[in-house]
């Protein structure tokens, strides 16, 4: 297989970033360039290709985004001190402190390890916009890298392939999206599509095919009919077909159950010119040559999205009777529409405060977000972020005529929140364009609303079930956790106890062991006092609490008959003569006589965290701590014992190992020749090639400890065209 050639990738790097900044140094885009060819010199990807090529083609992503220079270094050199012996301090000391401040914020956001994929989804969400709060340009390069990594997945197994595809159209499509990154999101859009879907999608693409004659005569004749006006009305302009994404077509088919020839704006046509008075300009001579279909015209020149797109939309009836989409924008606002907030670092160069009022009002509903929310529970924040952040917005007037951004779904008391929170508070009705409207009905674009307070007005609880913002719901809780808490406590308690008297339970039986502060927990309502002062203004129903507080009552009381079953059982598994070392190496505490093996799941050695399993009527299995089979096994705790390495260091246990190469000559025989050199036994091997010219190797190996193991790891990664050595567990690696 060829691959690109690395120095020519660098030249065509630079030239590009001379094409926008002429007169920029790129000593540090160099520099940057050598020590990452450096430092990855002896790694290559799954494909195969040099590593190099990855920071590379990142760097070039960004650089068609015409971004500043500083951030390409950062882009460069993002994997070194993930992948490679340099440190934060060594690029610190060669680039400065923003250059290592960029390249710790990726790094950051690639080594977060949890033990689910969810986990692992909210806290990388979260840490993202923790990051893009600090400085932009981190989630910047991060989109640039996904894109690389997504542009090349045909490489990876099928299943990563799907899980990589739907993070991306969950997550950094809509967050290129919110950050107005157009050229980003469409690409991220129609790859995950192509991996998640791909009967769908290449159906979808054979039809785009087959019409793409007729398509492109149509759209050049209205292109044609279009310049000629504008050329007699002396409006200097570029007009060009508008490419359509396959993804956001195949959305349109989907919501609307349309076939293709449905999809109105299959035909698009881009009008830039020099100045907003041309954008209108421009406007009233389309309507004027063809017909405009009704609701569908979109002003975003008077009323930007959050993001700051702005252009004028409109679909008129074209030459052949098809509906022809038009959009007409300046060309500032089409930089801004095609690279959103990497627009910004354009003009940095050499200047640190260019635009930075323009640039924090667009950040500003980021910022909103971070201080609405409470940002150490993930899976809050994250609810929030697709509330808000990765919704569509409704745009409505105050009575002043100010525009208004409101996620879709919002009703009049998120809009009263949105002006203040006190507005908020005291909110007991609405006037939408001079009618009184109920406090529930959905605010749709272009509505004027009014919002009506009193002095004496509070919020209710209901509200938490109506409101369509994070932003609202927020507050709202806020209002009932600092109003009459101690109050509120004492009536929920009284209310807990008088209901429990009723059905016959004994409250002080029922709240024992820290119950009703697990219960908090299962009901998302914060601490004990916080579910009870719910339960005293009303946010919980009395009965829902105590029929949750006797469910753990009677879980206590079965885990204490199986506890009991549990000692009885350890008392038969004893051996009759106890012994030291009983050739597993493992003793379990408390308990030195009992049966031991070693569970073939996971395959424990030495070194790692260890908990014990009573099997019915075959000792104690050992695990890994981190065992599937154990961590997902939650109505079996009561079954797990504390069991510890006691082990004289003669035993030997057995790990496998995946070990993932470029299938060249003799790569086998040197893996085994290291082994033999370091005098390990070899128990099995299963090597796998595939089309992309690798070979996966599974290799069972005998060992004293896992200290050894990661020695022997060491070992074959130095190897050359070895890309990856991992612990291998029947399919999961470890």
């Amino acid at each position: 297989m060829e691959f690109k050639d690395k120095d020519v990738e660098f030249k065509h790097l630079i030239d590009t970033i001379h094409s926008y900044l002429p007169k920029a140094k790129c000593d540090d885009v160099t520099k940057a360039y050598q020590l990452a060819e450096e430092a990855h010199k002896d790694q290559r990807r799954v494909s195969g290709e040099p590593y190099i090529l990855h920071p590379l083609a990142v760097a070039q992503i960004l650089a068609d985004m015409k971004i500043d220079t500083t951030t390409i270094t950062a882009s460069l050199l993002h994997d070194v001190v993930e992948d490679t012996s340099y440190t934060l301090d060594d690029l610190k000391k060669m680039f400065g402190k923003e250059v290592a401040f960029l390249v710790d914020g990726v790094t950051k956001l690639s080594r977060l390890n949890y033990r689910t994929k969810e986990d692992q989804q909210l806290n990388s969400m979260r840490k993202m916009f923790l990051a893009m709060a600090k400085d932009v340009r981190v989630v910047v390069i991060k989109l640039a890298d996904r894109l690389h990594n997504m542009r090349t997945l045909r490489y990876m197994r099928s299943d990563k392939q799907k899980r990589i595809a739907q993070e991306t159209l969950e997550i950094f499509a809509p967050l290129a999206h919110r950050l107005g990154i157009f050229n980003i999101k469409w690409e991220l859009e129609d790859l995950s599509f192509r991996y998640l879907e791909p009967d769908k999608y290449y159906d979808l693409v054979d039809q785009m095919k087959q019409k793409r004659h007729v398509r492109e005569e149509i759209v050049n004749e209205a292109i044609d009919v279009l310049k000629k006006a504008l050329d007699e009305a002396h409006i200097h302009c570029e007009i060009n077909g508008r490419p359509k994404h396959f993804y956001s077509i195949y959305k349109k088919m989907k919501k609307d159950n349309r076939d293709l020839s449905q999809v109105y704006d299959l035909f698009a046509i881009r009008v830039i010119v020099d100045d907003v008075k041309d954008c209108y300009g421009v406007l009233g001579i389309v309507h004027s040559l063809w017909k405009p279909l009704p609701y569908r015209f979109k002003d975003y020149i008077a009323m930007p999205k959050p993001n700051n797109y702005q252009s004028l939309h409109t679909t008129v009836i074209g030459t052949r009777g098809q509906p022809v989409e038009i959009q007409i924008r300046t060309w500032e606002m089409h930089r801004i529409a095609e690279y959103g907030v990497a627009a910004h670092w354009r003009y940095k160069e050499g200047n640190q405060t260019a635009n930075k009022d323009a640039f924090d009002e667009k950040m500003g509903w980021l910022r909103n977000l971070l201080e609405w929310q409470d940002t150490s529970n993930p899976k809050e924040f994250v609810n929030a972020l697709k509330l808000d952040a990765f919704s569509d917005e409704v745009f409505v007037f105050s009575p002043r005529g100010d525009v208004i951004d409101l996620p879709q779904g919002a009703i009049p008391i998120d809009f009263a929140y949105r002006i203040h929170t006190d507005v908020g508070h005291r909110c007991v009705g609405a006037k939408i364009n001079g009618k009184i409207v109920p406090l529930d009905y959905k605010l749709k674009n272009g509505d004027i609303v009014e919002i009506i307070t009193s002095k004496v007005g509070k919020p209710s609880l209901d509200w938490l079930n109506i409101v369509g913002s994070s932003e609202s719901r927020s507050k709202i809780r806020s209002w009932f956790k600092k109003e009459n808490r101690e109050e509120n406590i004492a009536k929920g308690l009284d209310a807990l106890e008088r209901e429990c008297k009723r059905l016959g339970h004994d409250w002080k039986a029922l709240n024992v062991g820290g119950r009703l502060g697990r219960v908090a927990k299962q009901m998302n309502a914060g601490s004990e006092d916080d579910l009870v002062a719910a339960v005293g203004y009303g946010g919980f129903a009395v009965n829902t609490v105590l029929i949750k507080l006797l469910e753990l009552h009677k879980k206590d009381l079965q885990k204490q008959e199986e506890k009991t079953n549990s000692l009885a059982a350890l008392e038969k598994l004893k051996t009759k003569k106890p012994v030291k070392h009983n050739g597993t190496g493992i003793l379990v505490k408390g308990e030195p006589g009992l049966l031991v093996r070693l569970a073939k799941c996971c395959s424990p050695v030495p070194g790692d965290p260890i908990i014990g399993f009573i099997t019915r009527g075959r000792g104690v299995s050992v695990h890994r701590a981190d065992c599937p089979n154990v961590t997902h096994g939650q109505n079996d705790v009561d079954r797990l014992i504390d069991v510890e390495w006691d082990y004289d260091g003669n035993e030997r246990f057995e790990v496998n190992m995946e070990i993932v190469a470029y299938d060249r000559t003799g790569i086998m025989a040197e893996i085994m020749a290291t082994l033999a050199e370091m005098k390990i036994s070899i128990l099995s091997v299963n090597a796998k090639t595939s089309d992309t010219k690798n070979v996966t190797i599974h290799m069972g190996i005998s060992i004293k400890d896992l200290a050894q193991f990661e020695f022997v790891a060491t070992k074959i990664r130095r190897l050359k065209d070895v890309y990856a050595v991992e612990r291998y567990t029947g399919g999961n690696q470890a």
